[in-house]
């Protein structure tokens, strides 16, 4: 089995320890940064994804593969700097104002890491205000907004309707246990996706 194969299947297990030294081995046979990432890493996060939407494994799995996807990727970042690596695109990511759930958004921020896009979180209970801000500063691509409850699904539309006040580049994706095809469609959205794999391909689709 190639280093590269080794790397790949200790992070899908979950080893993030493994990863690091397998990682730290590569680059030191002078296996380039950006080979790691692209050949190891980001193929084992993608079969992770598949796993996932096809419930072969579960949310436990997911989060131990992807934090030792997180270990190897921390490594690499120096080497991909100087390599002149860049990421595939900028998201915004939170759960919406009087939400305070954040299980599924976490997966969303680490399956969307896992196809290479940086993700800057802004964690829970986030105004439509900030959403856009932040967007706006950080000239993001998407912003992925996520609701748990009923009661707060409408903070997406007030997201929709300030992004478009301010002719906001970046495109809109929604998700969360009550939100469907159908809601999107009415509040004037870019995109849904009902699980973290879907909702990491959506985004990446809308980056250039």
């Amino acid at each position: 089995m190639s280093i590269l194969n080794e790397i790949s299947d200790a992070m899908q297990r979950g080893r993030a320890a493994s990863v690091k030294e397998l990682v730290n081995k590569a680059l030191s046979e002078g296996i380039s940064a950006k080979s790691i990432l692209e050949d190891a890493l980001l193929p084992g996060m993608d079969i992770i994804g598949v796993k996932f939407k096809n419930n072969h494994i579960y949310v436990p799995e997911v989060l131990i593969a992807a934090r030792a996807m997180n270990a190897g990727s921390e490594l690499l970042k120096p080497y991909l700097t100087e390599e002149g690596v860049e990421e595939k695109g900028t998201v915004i990511i939170g759960t919406v104002k009087g939400d305070l759930h954040d299980i599924g958004k976490n997966l969303v921020r680490m399956m969307m890491e896992g196809k290479g896009l940086k993700v800057i979180d802004l964690g829970v209970d986030v105004s439509a205000d900030k959403f856009v801000t932040a967007a706006s500063e950080n000239d993001a691509d998407v912003i992925a907004c996520s609701a748990l409850l009923t009661t707060t699904m409408n903070e997406m539309k007030n997201i929709v309707i300030k992004a478009k006040e301010v002719n906001l580049r970046a495109k809109v994706i929604v998700g969360g246990a009550p939100v469907t095809e159908s809601f999107r469609e009415s509040i004037g959205a870019d995109g849904y996706s009902q699980d973290a794999a879907t909702a990491a391909e959506l985004a990446l689709s809308f980056c250039n």
